[in-house]
């Protein structure tokens, strides 16, 4: 697999970005900025994709630990779905 994102650095850099987007959206956006403002922190990130897309470029497993992450969120996000589901079903 480190072969292949060697080989696509673009690719890689995208799914880093990509990935590190859904994480800033889930994690740290506590509101709704101006669209300067989002439109800097969006360029901030793609800026230091380039950084973590060096590491992984290094032999770090970077698009790996960010995918953990994301399925993390996910699990979170679906254990939250299904109590939510319980509860209203036995307030009934």
């Amino acid at each position: 697999m480190t072969e292949w994102f060697r080989a696509h650095p673009a690719l890689t850099w995208f799914l880093i970005f990509v990935l590190m987007s859904f994480v800033y959206n889930r994690v740290f956006r506590t509101r709704r900025l101006p669209i300067l403002k989002a439109a800097i922190v969006y360029i901030l990130l793609a800026v230091f994709s380039v950084v973590l897309l060096d590491f992984q470029l290094f032999g770090l497993p970077v698009v790996a630990s960010m995918s953990v992450a994301v399925l993390l969120m996910f699990m979170v996000r679906i254990r939250y779905f299904v109590e939510g589901r319980n509860s209203r079903k036995s307030q009934q």
